[in-house]
């Protein structure tokens, strides 16, 4: 029995999330359908990050065993029996300790904004047309990596048993049309990164200064930050890992 991993990006607008779920479409579940289809085995995959419902990804990783052995034109044919909102982007046998979730070190997200009416980012960024401080939201974002604990930006009713991250990065960018907020960390709580993009655009709009952001943080209170923005501004960017498993 072999383990592999399994390297992907999708578009998330038209699933119910990554990880599948009963009666909804999620893109485990196209994954897994498809993979079916093409090596005429059911399996089923364990994936390194979830995303919710209309999150996006440029890398997300599945693992899986299989006893079978892969074309080499595996990604090739693959690619052509999933949706075109969905890519597998690489395939790689690693040792069969190795797992994608408990073994990713680090994981990256970008957060889209955009402030000029734009058909062509309606579903890949927010639209936020308002005068913001850049200044003061980068000043917010520095603070962010002060902290650790981030229970007030963390959706209610999440099982986990630590609301401790490490973040690493943490800052707002500027690429082609786009505002970005960035942000990097060993982990990440449900809701999190819109939680932290929403609660700094107050920043920028003047409606909340950076004392009463670190009181909000310190408040250990989700019911006192912002999580007022869409899901498909936000992208999974990456997923490192320490044994090199992705390139």
């Amino acid at each position: 029995m072999s383990r592999y991993f399994l390297e992907l990006a999708y578009k998330g607008t038209n699933y119910s999330g990554f990880q599948s779920q009963i009666n909804a479409n999620t893109v485990q579940a196209e994954v897994e359908n498809a993979f079916e289809t093409f090596q005429r085995e059911k399996i089923i995959m364990t994936g390194s990050s979830r995303t919710d419902a209309g999150v996006h990804a440029l890398q997300n990783y599945f693992h899986f065993d299989f006893e079978g052995t892969m074309p080499k034109d595996f990604v090739y044919k693959f690619n052509a029996i999933l949706p075109s909102d969905i890519v597998v982007k690489n395939i790689m046998q690693v040792n069969p300790e190795a797992h994608c979730r408990f073994d990713a070190v680090t994981r990256e997200y970008n957060y889209y904004i955009y402030r000029q009416k734009d058909p062509f980012l309606k579903e890949t960024a927010f639209y936020f047309p308002y005068k913001l401080d850049i200044d003061l939201m980068q000043q917010a974002a520095a603070i962010v990596k002060e902290y650790t604990d981030f229970t007030s930006f963390s959706k209610r009713n999440t099982q986990v048993k630590t609301f401790i991250c490490q973040i690493q990065e943490s800052n707002w960018l500027f690429q082609d049309k786009t505002l970005i907020y960035n942000v990097k960390s060993n982990r990440f709580l449900r809701g999190m990164v819109r939680a932290l993009t929403a609660t700094m655009l107050k920043i920028g709009r003047d409606k909340l200064s950076l004392q009463q952001f670190r009181h909000i943080i310190e408040a250990k209170d989700c019911t006192k930050a912002s999580f007022a923005v869409p899901a498909h501004g936000l992208f999974l960017i990456k997923v490192n890992y320490d044994k090199g498993f992705n390139k």
